[in-house]
């Protein structure tokens, strides 16, 4: 997609920052949460608009390929 000129971003727990990093990505956003559930809990409509939101941003801010952004917090159930 990125060689056809769609940007991408991925949403990704931190678990996996490691082999992210190996996959050499474009723009890569991890989050706190629990495997399965990297925008937040089920109903946490905040965090999963936060971690939306910042993915959004580091598709305009990111200044070269394969930035990982780390959102900082922990994993809270509602």
């Amino acid at each position: 997609m990125e060689a056809a000129g769609i940007a991408t971003v991925i949403i990704a727990v931190r678990g996996f920052r490691e082999q992210l990093e190996k996959m050499s990505l474009p723009r890569v956003v991890t989050t706190p949460h629990l495997l399965g559930r990297p925008l937040g809990a089920p109903g946490d409509q905040t965090r999963q608009r936060e971690s939306i939101m910042a993915a959004l941003n580091l598709l305009e801010t990111a200044k070269q390929a394969g930035t990982i952004l780390d959102l900082p917090g922990s994993y809270q159930s509602t």
